[in-house]
C-alpha cells in the first residue's frame, strides 16, 4: 500500500508536506535533495512531517523535471544462497524506503577487475557490494576511487584495507558465533566437535572455521581436521558419510544450515539417532531450520539488518546532513532446538 495522508485518505504529496510544515514546496524539495540553503530547524521540521505523513518522493517526476537521479547498484555473486539473498533484501528494502532505485548486477566467479566499472548504470554511481566471497572482494577492491561504496563483508578489513580508506563496511562476528556454538556443544559433555566447513571465501581460514578451532584449543580438546563441504545439502551429505561410521563422533557443527540438512540425512542412513547419539548444529537460521525433524539448533544471523545498515552507511556518505542514523543490526544468537543434546554416556 502507498503511504497515505491520514487527513485526506490518499497518498501524501509534496504539497501536503509543505502545507503541514508551513513552508514552500521549493523548501521541501531542497530538503529532499539535500540542498544547503535550508536552516537546520526548518530541515528538521520538514523531515519530521515527511515521516509523519509517510511521504515518498516521486522519483520519476523528479527525473523528468531535471532533478537528480538517486540510484544505487548492488554487486553480488549470488542471489540464491540464504545469507546473500537476505542481505540483498535488507539493502533493497532500505534503499527503496529512502527513495533510491536499486539495480542488481550479478558477478561471475571469474569476473575481471576491468569489468567492474562497466556494471554501473552511470559513471560514479553509488555502489553496495556483498563481499562474502572472492568475487565480491575483488569487485570491492576494483571499484574506481571516485565511486561512493559501502560493503557487507565476511570480516572486518585489516588496517589500510577498508574500501576507499573509510569505515564503510559492516560485518557479523562469525568467528565469535562459531566459538560460542562450539562451547555450547562442549558444555553438553561432548569430548570434541567436528566441523563441516563452507568453502573458503575471503581468507585461507574462514571466520567460522577459526571460531570453531579457537574454542576447541581454548578448552584443550582435540581439533579434528574439518570436513570440506560446499554450500548445498548434497555436499554436506557426501562430506560426512564415512565420518559417521565412527561412533566416537558425537557432535558436528556445520558451516551453514544446508550442510546440516545433508548431515542429518546421512546420519539417519547410518543409523545414528539425533540428538540421542549425535548432535548437529547449523549456521544462519534459514527459515526451514525450525521445521526440520528434528528441528535444527543453529546460529541466527541478522543478514537483513546488516543489509539495511550497509545502505544506511552509504546514505550517510551521500547525504550526511539529511540521512537518518545508521540502523543497528542484531548480534549472532544461538537458537537451541531439538537437534542437539547431551553426549551419549
Amino acid at each position: 500500500m502507498p503511504p497515505q495522508d491520514a487527513s485526506r485518505g490518499r497518498s501524501a504529496s509534496i504539497w501536503d508536506v509543505a502545507r503541514v510544515a508551513g513552508v514552500s514546496q521549493q523548501t521541501v524539495s531542497r530538503v529532499i535533495n539535500g540542498k544547503a540553503r535550508v536552516s537546520e530547524a526548518t530541515r528538521a521540521k520538514v523531515l519530521q512531517v515527511i515521516a509523519e505523513l509517510g511521504y515518498r518522493p516521486n522519483r520519476l517526476a523528479q527525473t523528468l523535471a531535471g532533478g537528480p537521479v538517486r540510484s544505487v547498484t548492488v554487486l553480488t555473486s549470488d542471489t540464491a544462497l540464504y545469507g546473500a539473498a537476505a542481505t540483498l533484501r535488507g539493502m533493497e528494502e532500505a534503499a527503496r524506503t529512502a527513495g533510491f532505485s536499486v539495480g542488481i548486477s550479478v558477478l561471475q566467479p571469474d569476473s575481471q577487475q576491468t569489468d567492474i566499472a562497466l556494471r554501473l548504470n552511470r559513471p560514479g554511481e553509488p555502489v553496495m557490494v556483498i563481499a562474502y566471497d572472492d568475487a565480491g572482494v575483488r569487485a570491492l577492491r576494483a571499484l574506481p576511487p571516485d565511486v561512493p561504496v559501502a560493503a557487507a563483508v565476511e570480516r572486518r578489513a585489516d588496517e589500510g584495507d577498508a574500501a576507499d580508506g573509510g569505515p564503510w563496511q559492516v560485518w557479523l562476528d562469525d568467528r565469535a558465533a562459531a566459538a560460542h556454538a562450539t562451547r555450547y556443544l562442549l558444555g553438553l559433555g561432548h569430548r570434541t566437535v567436528h566441523y563441516v566447513a563452507i568453502p573458503s571465501s575471503t581468507s585461507p581460514s574462514p571466520q567460522r572455521t577459526q571460531g570453531w578451532r579457537d574454542a576447541l584449543r581454548a578448552a584443550d580438546r582435540p581439533v579434528p581436521e574439518p570436513s570440506h563441504g560446499g554450500w548445498t545439502p548434497r555436499s554436506g551429505y557426501l562430506a560426512v558419510r564415512s565420518l559417521l561410521a565412527d561412533r566416537s563422533v558425537t557432535a558436528i557443527l556445520c558451516g551453514n544450515d544446508d550442510l546440516a540438512l545433508g548431515v542429518m540425512r546421512a546420519a539417519r542412513e547410518a543409523g545414528r539417532d539425533i540428538p540421542g547419539d549425535l548432535s548437529v548444529v547449523g549456521f544462519d537460521d534459514a527459515p526451514p531450520s525450525a521445521y526440520l525433524n528434528p528441528s535444527l539448533t543453529t546460529v541466527r544471523l541478522d543478514f537483513e539488518g546488516l543489509g539495511r545498515a550497509c545502505f544506511g552507511l552509504l546514505h550517510r556518505r551521500l547525504e550526511p546532513q539529511t540521512a537518518p542514523p545508521v540502523p543497528a543490526w542484531s548480534e549472532p544468537e544461538l537458537i537451541v532446538r531439538e537437534s542437539s543434546g547431551p553426549a551419549p554416556a
